[in-house]
């Protein structure tokens, strides 16, 4: 366990108690016991100690104590990862889900496409586990970013957050315009059939706000989505020639933006 993620704050005195699955994790799994130090993140983002006061009745009582290291909260200079993605068969948005957190993107928001098997009504039973994957998967990774997700959406939907989106991007806190809206969220769209397209580097060459990554199901996206995501402002990109499969393919894309991110300044000044 890289971090555990506290769900509330702390009592006055600093007292967490925690019951039920996090009990059992916590000592059925973990087996920790009274007197023993577990890190963890508190609910505002902030790194901190908790030493195991007891255990007791199924219930762990513990008191949070300074970190040995200053929190290190996520660069304001990267930009927010959101992942569009259509929703595929099965399991795998479960993986897909777990892969997106321990990355660090900042929300997944799922979609149901042409192709999509799945509806897009997701039970509250699926919902809850893909919002336990995600805490899991921060727990094990020590992300700082709390990833989100969505309840599925229709297209329309989609295409409604994505306008909105972009809107509140060209707006500071005080509702004033403060960055050009073409440049303020980039929507890049994973694409393997010949559409006219430039270098990732280029596309993300603007310091965005937001960079959305549009990613298909099993087969892919019609041509009538891709033809609605490029009159929407989205760019075309591939990586590689191969064919991936649709949890291959978020990852891979998402791990390709978030290292160039990363390492913009790196690779900008090697082009001048």
């Amino acid at each position: 366990m890289k971090q555990f993620l506290l769900k509330t704050e702390p009592d006055r005195d600093g007292i967490v108690r925690l019951d039920g699955n996090d009990y059992r994790y916590l000592v059925r799994v973990r087996r920790l016991a009274g007197g023993e130090f577990f890190p963890a993140l508190l609910p505002d983002g902030k790194e901190t100690l908790v030493q195991v006061l007891s255990v007791d009745n199924d219930l762990l009582t513990g008191k949070c104590v300074p970190a040995d290291a200053p929190s290190s909260p996520p660069s304001s200079s990267m930009p927010a990862i959101i992942l569009l993605q259509a929703l595929p068969k099965g399991d795998k948005m479960d993986m897909i889900v777990r892969q997106a957190a321990e990355g660090g993107l900042t929300e997944i928001v799922p979609f149901v496409s042409e192709f999509s098997i799945a509806k897009a009504s997701a039970g509250e039973q699926k919902f809850s586990r893909w919002e336990r994957i995600i805490r899991e998967a921060r727990q094990q990774s020590g992300s700082k970013i709390a990833t989100t997700i969505r309840r599925p959406l229709t297209k329309e939907g989609l295409f409604s957050y994505w306008k909105e989106l972009k809107g509140s991007c060209v707006l500071d806190k005080a509702g004033n315009t403060a960055l050009d809206r073409a440049n303020a969220a980039i929507g890049l769209l994973f694409h393997h059939q010949g559409l006219e397209q430039k270098p990732l580097h280029s596309y993300l060459d603007s310091v965005p706000k937001v960079v959305a990554l549009a990613v298909g199901p099993e087969g892919g996206f019609s041509d009538t989505e891709v033809s609605l995501f490029l009159k929407n402002g989205f760019n075309p990109f591939t990586i590689g020639d191969t064919i991936l499969r649709t949890e291959t393919a978020a990852l891979y894309c998402a791990a390709a933006v978030r290292i160039l991110l990363l390492e913009r300044e790196s690779w900008q000044l090697k082009q001048k």
